[in-house]
């Protein structure tokens, strides 16, 4: 014989399904100055990060330690399949490739590196203005049930980058970015293990090259 569930038993299920559609109740204006305000009352972050890369027939999948601190610091440590450093300390930008015995190094202003519009979360958070056509992207399935995604254009990238695909949580975290360019290549960035306003110093961000490391000045590339 089934019994019926309890009341009891069903109020957790009640309110599953209740956090879950709710974020999707709010209207875009609402999620978006949510997420602005949740990253503009932070000082750091850090996160775990994968990063998959697809186009012109190449498919890669990257992973590693992302740190931010306001204004304008990353590092991003690659660690597989094999070791590298991106480095920003808010007027520079280095990517260190330890395996070529080599560094790229370029002023942050002239950096059009597709890791950048992470960076719009180092300063003050303004989706609706960063991001042209901010609109929820119902044909876009969340990687986690529970959260929304959103799709807009980059205004700063408009003439490389088709559109900007983020899932953002209940708790109005960004835990996806998926950047599609104009040549239909796709880079998207899955973040977990998500560690706010843990203390960091600014050391993290200076870059030292290390005894018999060639420094390149220019365009810095993936």
């Amino acid at each position: 014989m089934i019994r019926p569930l309890r009341i009891s038993q069903l109020l957790p299920l009640f309110f599953l399904l209740g956090s879950c559609s709710a974020l999707w109740a709010q209207s875009v204006q609402q999620i978006a100055e949510a997420v602005d305000s949740h990253y503009n009352h932070l000082r750091t972050l850090q996160a775990e990060f994968t990063e998959v890369y697809k186009g012109a027939g190449v498919e890669r999948t990257e992973t590693g330690t992302l740190w931010l601190k306001k204004p304008g610091k990353m590092r991003w440590e690659y660690r597989s399949p094999k070791e590298k450093l991106f480095l920003s300390d808010g007027k520079d930008a280095w990517l260190y490739l330890p395996d070529q015995h080599q560094v790229r190094k370029m002023t942050l202003k002239k950096l059009e590196d597709l890791r950048s519009p992470i960076a719009f979360l180092l300063g003050k958070t303004n989706l609706r203005k960063e991001l042209a056509g901010l609109s929820i992207a119902p044909d876009q399935t969340p990687v986690s049930a529970g959260n929304v995604v959103l799709r807009g254009v980059p205004k700063a990238m408009a003439d490389r980058v088709e559109q900007v695909i983020l899932e953002i949580t209940p708790q109005h975290q960004i835990v996806r970015i998926q950047i599609q360019e104009v040549d239909e290549a796709t880079t998207e960035y899955r973040f977990r293990d998500l560690r706010e306003d843990a203390p960091l110093t600014d050391s993290s961000f200076r870059f030292s090259s290390p005894a018999g490391v060639e420094t390149i000045q220019g365009e810095i590339g993936q």
